[in-house]
Formats: C-alpha cells, sequence, structure tokens
C-alpha cells in the first residue's frame, strides 16, 4: 500500500491521526500542494478529483475521501475501536463525525479556502463573503459542542474516536482561516486540551 498525504492539508491529517491512534505504520508519499504536485498527470490518473488524500492499495484499487480510507483501515485492525463498537456506539459516532464534519470542519475549511491568499490558485473565485457566513456558522457549532462536552469527555461518548480526530483537526485549522474562538468555552477548551495532548495529534 502507498498512502499519498500534504503535510499541512487536513483531510490527510485526520488519516494520519487515526493511523496514529492504530500505531500503524503505512507508507507515504508527500505532494507538494502549492506548486499543485496533485494536478500532475500520474496523480490525476490516481485520483481524477486532484485531491488527497488517496491510497493505493496492493492490488492496485485507489482508495479516496479521509474517512473511507479511516474504516478501510478500522476493519483491517479493530483495536482500538475509533468507529464505535457495536450497533449503538457506531450509529452515536457515525452521528457526531457527520455533525462534526458538517458544522465545524466544512465551515472552517470554506472560511479558509476563500480567505487565504495562499488558496487563490486553487479556490478560484474566492469568495470573502462567502467566508465571513463560514466563520459565523463554526462559531456556531463550537457554542453547541461546548455544551454537549459538558456531558461527556469526548464529542460521542466516554471514547476518543474519528468524531474527535475531525473536530481537533478542524479547530487546529481555525487559526489559518481566521476563525475566531468564542471567548469562555471551557469545556470546548478542555477537550482540545485532551486531545491535542494525545501523541497522535503531532501526526
Amino acid at each position: 500500500m502507498l498512502l499519498y498525504s500534504a503535510p499541512f492539508a487536513p483531510n490527510p491529517r485526520r488519516v494520519r491521526i487515526f493511523l496514529a491512534e492504530k500505531a500503524l505504520n503505512v507508507p507515504m508519499r508527500d505532494l507538494d500542494l502549492a506548486a499543485l504536485g496533485q494536478k500532475s498527470e500520474a496523480f490525476t490518473k490516481l485520483n481524477p478529483l486532484q485531491r488527497v488524500p488517496a491510497l493505493v492499495l496492493d492490488d492496485g484499487a485507489v482508495l479516496t475521501e479521509s474517512v473511507a480510507i479511516c474504516r478501510f483501515f478500522e476493519r483491517l485492525h479493530a483495536e482500538p475501536p475509533l468507529f464505535g463498537s457495536g450497533a449503538r456506539e457506531e450509529a452515536f459516532v457515525e452521528m457526531w463525525q457527520r455533525r462534526v464534519e458538517f458544522g465545524l470542519f466544512g465551515p472552517v475549511a470554506l472560511a479558509f479556502r476563500h480567505s487565504h491568499p495562499a488558496m487563490a490558485k486553487l479556490e478560484r473565485p474566492q469568495l470573502p463573503e462567502l467566508a465571513v457566513l463560514q466563520r459565523e456558522r463554526a462559531a456556531d457549532f463550537m457554542r453547541f459542542i461546548d455544551a454537549e462536552l459538558a456531558e461527556r469527555p469526548f464529542l460521542a461518548g466516554d471514547a476518543y474516536t474519528i468524531a474527535d480526530i475531525t473536530a481537533i483537526v478542524a479547530m487546529d485549522m481555525t487559526k489559518y482561516g481566521r476563525v475566531d474562538i468564542p471567548s469562555g468555552l471551557l469545556n470546548l477548551e478542555n477537550w482540545r486540551t485532551r486531545v491535542s495532548s494525545r501523541p497522535s495529534a503531532k501526526a
């Protein structure tokens, strides 16, 4: 297998954190997104959408989309379970993963893509007014999860999961999208400290 990644891109980082939590060592090849390495002819043959991550399997098939790649490794290596164990847990993890992806990860990514100068080549046209709206949406969702985190240590329950991975990557991306974190969200702040202290967060 070979995983195509990129050092500063959020979606590849989700996969790297997931693999670190599983203590899996998968061969990786980094693409230089600033130099448009993802648009090269060789990579476009692997993923016509020209996005990372992309996992080339041993049989030559190419799996893309970060959560799909994580699910693949979850089935191969069940411990620790990062998508939940049993019907109830799995359903709640899926619910929170989707909530975070739509309510926080997506808005922060859009704020970044539509405001940061480094994205001008990739996001055409950049829409500054869209970035403003997405910052507000992300802040509202942070308030929502702050209230939820008063009830439990992690987003989907008592255990760290893929939902926490998606959320911490989004929170770490806020500074690049100039997304302000509302003041007074102590539960969110404590959760972020807890999750960021895990060795996998450095992946």
